[in-house]
This record gives structure tokens, sequence and C-alpha cells, in this order.
């Protein structure tokens, strides 16, 4: 432990202090947050739904560019789910437009913000690409993005525990594998001077990061913190100090790694009879979708990202796979403001 000043020593969010936004969320797993107060959550009907400053929303359903953006979505949100679409990972890019990490179609693609869309890329070097969850932009406009398995079906890599995930990166020189063979790979983060990638490795537990060169090439991978969190993070977000924030999913919990490297507990919404059922499958290479279910906490279920929001970017969001609103509280350090932020 370290003796120096750090704004989450000690602090812990008050489940008071917790306030529900949106409403009739489906599967809101990522979120982005503008400066004026617009969130964006991805949304299994298939496109995001936007909710504005007001509380104000409108579902923006994917559409081919040669639709009509205002034409009525035409499938269910169950057809939608079981068949294609399925939006995870979001980011900005320099235009405003929204890059989709798609679950559903296994593909990275782009969305207009009346909810035009078109495929960016599905392949790569001759391959499909794999499980896409998570895409991330930086300062330069490139686009990162993970895939969590190449395994088919894709949950095969939860009891498998395979290390066939992987991180990409979409530049003007086209698209590439930059590092492999991460277990679960779920999203990333650069911190604030772009020096590192850091890499949730849902599937082993731990965060993993590289160090990134000029041309957008990793190298020096090491694992930052313990290598086992104690439980399966998911989606995470710096702030300010230099702090990540973590959600660990059926854990239910939001945790922080100090820039020492040390855990704090911010948040516990967990059931730790049905978490432990859950890691006793786990190592056994047993699990099942109903013993997933079973460790849902009821602030954020099945707790997925955290992003930080509001005009001091002090205010947090909770994504999550199985809510239907976003749990939201104030943080006593602002977060680290992303690309689209800093360029706003």
């Amino acid at each position: 432990m370290t003796s120096s000043f750090n704004p989450l020593r000690g602090w812990q969010v008050s489940r008071d202090a917790i306030s529900m936004v949106g409403r009739d969320l489906l599967r809101p797993e990522c979120i982005l947050a503008e400066p004026d107060g617009t969130l964006w959550t991805a949304d299994a009907r298939g496109g995001v739904m936007r909710i504005a400053a007001d509380g104000t929303q409108t579902l923006i359903a994917q559409q081919s560019e040669s639709e009509s953006a205002s034409a009525p979505a035409t499938q269910s949100a169950e057809q939608l789910v079981l068949g294609k679409t399925l939006p995870n990972g979001l980011a900005f890019d320099r235009e405003g437009n929204i890059v989709i990490a798609n679950f559903g179609t296994d593909a990275i693609e782009l969305m207009a913000r009346d909810g035009a869309s078109r495929t960016l890329h599905n392949s790569i070097d001759g391959a499909p690409l794999g499980k896409t969850n998570f895409v991330l932009t930086d300062s330069r406009g490139r686009i990162w993005f993970t895939v969590t398995t190449r395994q088919v079906p894709w949950t095969r890599s939860i009891n498998e525990k395979t290390a066939d995930g992987y991180v990409g990166l979409i530049d003007t020189n086209g698209i590439r594998i930059v590092a492999d063979h991460f277990v679960g790979t779920n999203e990333v983060r650069l911190d604030a001077k772009e020096e590192w990638l850091y890499v949730v490795e849902t599937n082993a537990r731990r965060i993993s990061r590289l160090r990134v060169a000029d041309d957008g090439s990793l190298s020096g991978r090491e694992i930052f913190g313990p290598r086992d969190l104690g439980g399966f993070p998911d989606g995470f977000a710096f702030d300010a100090h230099g702090n990540l924030w973590i959600t660990l999913i059926l854990n239910e919990k939001l945790i922080a790694l100090t820039p020492e490297g040390d855990v704090l507990t911010l948040l516990d919404d967990g059931n730790p009879e049905a978490f432990a059922r859950y890691e006793s499958h786990y190592a056994n290479g047993t699990t099942t979708p109903q013993l997933m279910g079973a460790c849902r906490g009821t602030l954020a279920p099945m707790m997925a990202s955290v992003t930080f929001g509001g005009p001091d970017l002090r205010t947090v969001y909770l994504g999550s796979l199985a809510g239907t609103s976003l749990a939201s509280f104030r943080s006593p350090v602002a977060g680290l403001p992303l690309s689209h932020w800093r360029t706003a």
C-alpha cells in the first residue's frame, strides 16, 4: 500500500446515492457520454438508444445505407438477438459517427446518427474476424478493436479458457492484428498519454497491458495488478488520477486498481453463494447460462461496463447485460476524457 493521496482510498459508493437513468433499455452493455449530457447505449434491438440530457429517449435502429433512416424496425428484439445484429462495444469516430463491435454479426461496423450503417470489416487475412467485442478510437482517429475468441460457438471459450482472443487495429494502412493469444479479450483502454494499451482478459481474470509504438505496434506485454482479480473483469475506465475502474461481471462488483496496483472495492452488489457455485463449475469447465443468471445483482445486473460523464466527468454510469436502466452516481474524481471528449 502507498501513503500518497488517492481520492478513492477510503471511499465507496453509497447505495442511497445511486439513481437510475433511462428506462426500458435492452442489454445496455456499453455507454458513450457526450459533454452536453447525451448518452448512447448499445441496444439489443439492433442499434443504440440515445438518451438526451432531459431524459428523452430515441431508439436508433441500424439500417443499410440504402434504407430510409426513418423506416421502422421490422424485427422483434428476440429475432435480432438470436439472428443477426447485437451491438456490443461502441466508440465515436472523428465525425461523430458510432463505430460498433457487433457481437451478432461478428463485424466492425459504422453507424451514422440516423441509423445508416455499413460494415467496415468482417474478415482479416482472409478469415472471419471472430467474436468481435469492443472498439476504441484514439486521438489519431485509429480504431482499436477486440475479438474475444475465434471458437464457434464462442461460448466454448469460457469453459475451455481458450487463449485465442486478439487485439486488432484499423488505420490508414488497413486492418491488422497487433496482439494475440488473450484469454477472453474484452474491453481495451489507453492511458492518458496513449503510451500503454490496457486489455481485459475476462476468462483469465486479469488485466494485461502493452506498450504502444508510434506505428500502433504493441510490445512488452505484462500483467497489471494481481494475476487473479478474484472475479471476471468485463469493462473498465481510467479516472484522472490514474485509477482503473473495473466491473467484475458475475461478482457484480465495481473495483479500482490504483496506479500502484492495489485493489479497492468501490461497490459490491453480488450474491456470494451463487458466485461460489459458478466459480466451482468454472474451475471444472462446466459452466452454464443458468449459473451465470443466478449471479445477477440488483443495481446493474451482469455489470459489464463503466463510463464517466456529466460536464465535469464525475458522473459514473454502469452498463449491464441484463439491466433495463443505468445505475448512476457521483465520483470524488473525474474520469479520464476519451478522444471524442478532448476534441469536442
